[in-house]
């Protein structure tokens, strides 16, 4: 079997490291910055007021969390980090971990996960600009009240057992500029409420429970890497993805149909890696697909791509990572694919190609298996080749759309006399000529004598580096898990999730979620 390498960048450091990451994506947004009317401006009329020294209770679904008036915090910003962080605890049902053992007590910068740093708009204030509480096996739900987290930059929970939905109080987290969800028991239709995130550069949704349509707005926004896979997203892929400015997309392991859009050709000079794998998709291969010219990894396999293979994928110089394996493609491998001057490993086994040359079996690494050709091992059958090889493939009869539409055209056409030596007029917008077969079937190629060999998704990406413009996004140590199988199962069984409606939430969260004086 041919292993894969993908290059995906992975990030190791010190909380040092760290602090210094928080402080560039705070710098890079704005500074000062100006917070949307729907925040407000949480630090003004409530400083040196009588609050700080009474008591407050806060609701949280039915119960109560109370503060402790002898508590006093440095600024209102760490007083409603307190809040919002102890809620959480609330809500945590389960952390084998101990991991928020030590949230107690007024001294929020000293929790364990949490990275404070000088407030953007008021570097004399400390706030909380970060959260990573990555692989601690907790159990429980995201209350309303981490919307008090005016300040937060990254929120990294990857690999818990955190399930329910995104609370809308998320809408006030206006510099949150990196989301890992991945590796979690989140369900639903997409969260489109981390969409309208003005600061969201990065976003991983990866092995939840999401299911549903993915909303267009996804590649309207500019994001630098977006990774759904491994959830249950349906219907067919929207065709404005080619607007997204992504480097790193994967849509991997989902229920996606249709066709593989053409409109991903104007994503050349941004994107590097594209992986789509174990989908619905099924269409010929677009032509567009070459001027991809940036893409290093690129993997289709297990898909239902049928036709051959556009000649325009000459003019992808800087290909690494091929994988086209598991398809039904077919026709020949030409030699200006394999003589590539970057391409290292090559996947093309379980299709119907006929033609291979040299070049393709000098690769590092290449997988040939169950193809039709002669001479070489492990192929199919004569008979399976005959019978799929004698179907005409029409990719017409997928009306897979081109993206943008060429534009009408409304000149009238030139009139000229009938005459028998002259052949008729061109008609003015060519339609597509009827399929003179049946449409191509899409279902699998026949079972072969050998089971094929288990789908292996491609290991996750962290983060890739941005340009000098970007902050770079931070570290996130240990690093994720690997993905070549599904995630590996929690210490302890999933929790039973019971997302509480958003809270009746007294003065103290509405609003701007600040507590006016005790009268």
């Amino acid at each position: 079997m041919m292993r894969k390498i993908y290059h995906w960048h992975h990030f190791s450091g010190t909380n040092t490291y760290y602090l210094f990451t928080i402080f560039f994506v705070l710098f890079s947004i704005s500074t000062p910055h100006q917070l949307s009317a729907s925040t407000g401006s949480h630090s003004a009329g409530i400083d040196d007021t009588p609050v700080y020294q009474r008591r407050r209770v806060l609701s949280y679904n039915g119960d109560s969390l109370a503060i402790n008036p002898s508590l006093k915090f440095e600024n209102p910003r760490l007083e409603n980090a307190y809040i919002a962080l102890q809620s959480w605890k609330e809500a945590i049902i389960s952390d084998p971990k101990n991991i928020t053992g030590n949230w107690i007590g007024h001294k929020v910068c000293n929790y364990t996960g949490v990275f404070c740093w000088p407030a953007p708009d008021d570097p004399s204030q400390l706030t909380v600009a970060g959260i990573d509480i990555n692989h601690a096996d907790i159990a429980g739900n995201l209350p309303h009240e981490l919307g008090l987290l005016y300040d937060i930059t990254l929120f990294h929970i990857n690999s818990n057992r955190f399930c329910g939905v995104i609370p809308q109080s998320f809408l006030n987290l206006r510099l949150l500029y990196e989301v890992d969800l991945s590796n979690n028991h989140f369900a639903g239709k997409f969260p489109e409420i981390l969409l309208q995130l003005p600061s969201l550069k990065y976003l991983d949704i990866r092995f939840n429970e999401y299911e549903g349509e993915i909303p267009r707005e996804l590649f309207e926004r500019e994001f630098d890497a977006i990774f759904i896979n491994n959830n249950r997203f349906s219907s067919e892929l929207p065709d404005n993805i080619g607007k997204s400015t992504v480097s790193v997309i994967v849509l991997a392991n989902n229920e996606f149909q249709g066709c593989l859009p053409a409109s991903l050709g104007n994503m050349a000079g941004r994107l590097n890696e594209l992986v789509l794998t174990n989908n619905g998709l099924s269409s010929c291969f677009p032509s567009e697909i070459g001027k991809l010219k940036n893409l290093t990894v690129l993997d289709l396999s297990h898909n239902q791509i049928m036709g051959s293979l556009p000649e325009s994928m000459k003019d992808m110089v800087n290909l690494e990572q091929l994988n086209l394996a598991h398809n039904m493609l077919s026709g020949k491998i030409s030699n200006a694919i394999c003589s590539l001057p970057k391409l290292k490993n090559f996947g093309y086994e379980y299709n119907f190609f006929s033609d291979e040359v040299p070049d393709c079996l000098k690769l590092p690494e290449f997988n040939d298996r169950r193809n039709c050709f002669r001479g070489r091992p492990e192929q199919r059958s004569m008979l399976q080749c005959q019978r799929f090889l004698s179907r005409r493939i029409n990719c017409g009869s997928f009306e897979c759309a081109t993206f943008p539409p060429p534009p009408p055209i409304y000149s009238p056409p030139s009139p000229s006399p009938p005459s028998a030596a002259s052949p008729p007029p061109p008609p003015q917008i060519p339609s597509p000529p009827p399929p003179s077969s049946a449409p191509p079937s899409l279902a699998p190629p026949p079972l072969l004598s050998s089971p094929p060999p288990p789908l292996i998704s491609p290991a996750p990406p962290s983060p890739t580096p941005h340009n000098n413009s970007s902050p770079p996004p931070p570290p996130t140590p240990p690093l994720p898990p690997p993905i070549f199988s599904p995630p590996p199962p929690s210490p302890t069984p999933p929790c039973p999730c019971m997302q509480p409606p958003a809270p009746s939430l007294p003065s103290s969260c509405m609003g701007q979620m600040q507590t006016p004086p005790i009268q």
